[in-house]
């Protein structure tokens, strides 16, 4: 598997879990929760774009 190719799927794999984390923060309440967890889709977002653009510089 290419860098590029994990550099995405990692990438939407930490979006997912960011997501969870602040539904979960959302309907516990639990603020600190919530804002890891957009802190984590953020970190997901950006890895998924750096994944796609590596893909792009191979072509």
């Amino acid at each position: 598997m290419k860098a590029s190719t994990k550099d995405q799927s990692k990438g939407k794999l930490q979006e997912l879990k960011g997501q969870a984390k602040e539904t979960v923060g959302k309907t516990t309440r639990n603020v600190s929760m919530e804002h890891q967890g957009r802190g984590e889709k953020i970190t997901g977002k950006i890895q998924k774009d750096v994944g796609k653009a590596e893909k792009d510089l191979e072509k």
